[in-house]
């Protein structure tokens, strides 16, 4: 979340520059607030405690979203809370099943974990869906929508720029949709 950081530091400069150079200073705290809050990250919580032992995988996905873009960020649900993101473990294959951008049902399916398939690319995939991405299948490994069609050496848990700059689209400026974002209401086997 880098780019809100630079915001206060910004104004304080061109406050700094119009002192020296004769003009009036004024302090502006409330535009500083508004840069904030345009800046500020859609918050998506999610519940992994269903998960077993997927557990740290699906943090680690969750983790690699949150450095990867600004415009949402996941984080794992408060105690009461209910989480915009179910993640639950099973024997089947892995998907995802979205219901509006940044909620739904995650499956981390032991079948593809089972088959070689890395447990942290499944994770930061299934909830690369969540956030409006769709398969891009076939594909290469530089591309973590791709998903199993990389195949089993593939290890790659990073969304490409494209992948990010999606993401960013669909989450912000009025959280518009970007094209070929995921449908809702469906389930999206992989």
């Amino acid at each position: 979340m880098h780019v809100r950081k630079l915001t206060g530091g910004f104004a304080a400069a061109l406050a700094l520059t119009f002192s020296l150079m004769g003009g009036q200073s004024v302090a502006a705290p409330s535009a500083d607030a508004d840069a904030d809050r345009a800046l500020a990250a859609r918050v998506v919580t999610y519940d992994a405690s269903g998960s077993a032992e997927f557990r740290s995988a699906v943090d680690r996905g969750a983790a690699i979203w949150n450095e990867s873009v600004d415009a949402v960020e996941l984080r794992s649900v408060a105690a009461g809370q209910r989480a915009n993101i179910r993640v639950l473990a099973d024997n089947g294959w892995p998907r995802a099943l979205t219901t509006s951008l940044g909620n739904g049902t995650v499956y981390i399916g032991r079948q593809a974990v089972n088959e070689g398939h890395d447990t942290i690319r499944i994770s930061a995939h299934e909830l690369g869906h969540i956030l409006g991405l769709p398969d891009r299948k076939p594909g290469p490994c530089s591309s973590l929508m791709s998903g199993s069609s990389a195949g089993t050496t593939c290890t790659n848990p990073y969304p490409n720029a494209a992948e990010k700059a999606e993401v960013e689209g669909n989450f912000g400026g009025a959280f518009t949709r970007t094209g070929g974002a995921v449908p809702l209401n469906v389930m999206i086997m992989n």
